[in-house]
């Protein structure tokens, strides 16, 4: 479930009838399924309303965030804390992070690409 889904799901629940239950029930599954994953330490990373250095910053993380990653997607090769790669992290809708400044563990994808 991407966070778009989330979010619409989020959006139709809320009145306390059995759709709103539903709502709620599969807004919760989809957050104990995303993971957080720490930025690198010492890094205010900027986050991009794209998977690249061409989009526009949306806002900086502090240093010590931690961000969920709901999807990841090719784009703009970034060196970083943690090596070289073009992946991006989707942490929100339309908010990206580059994954050189994100400790997952590995090199490659850790999670469903964006689609």
């Amino acid at each position: 479930m991407s966070v778009e889904d989330v979010e619409q799901v989020r959006d139709r629940g809320g009145d306390g009838d059995r759709a709103g239950d539903e709502a709620r029930t599969a807004v919760a599954a989809a957050a104990a399924a995303v993971r957080y994953y720490p930025v690198a330490p010492g890094v205010r990373v900027n986050v991009r309303s794209g998977p690249g250095t061409g989009y526009g910053i949306v806002r900086v993380l502090p240093e010590g965030a931690s961000v969920p990653i709901y999807c990841q997607t090719p784009g703009t090769r970034v060196t970083g804390t943690y090596g070289t790669s073009n992946i991006w992290d989707n942490i929100g809708s339309g908010q990206y992070v580059a994954d050189a400044y994100v400790h997952t563990g590995s090199d490659g994808y850790v999670t469903s690409r964006c689609g």
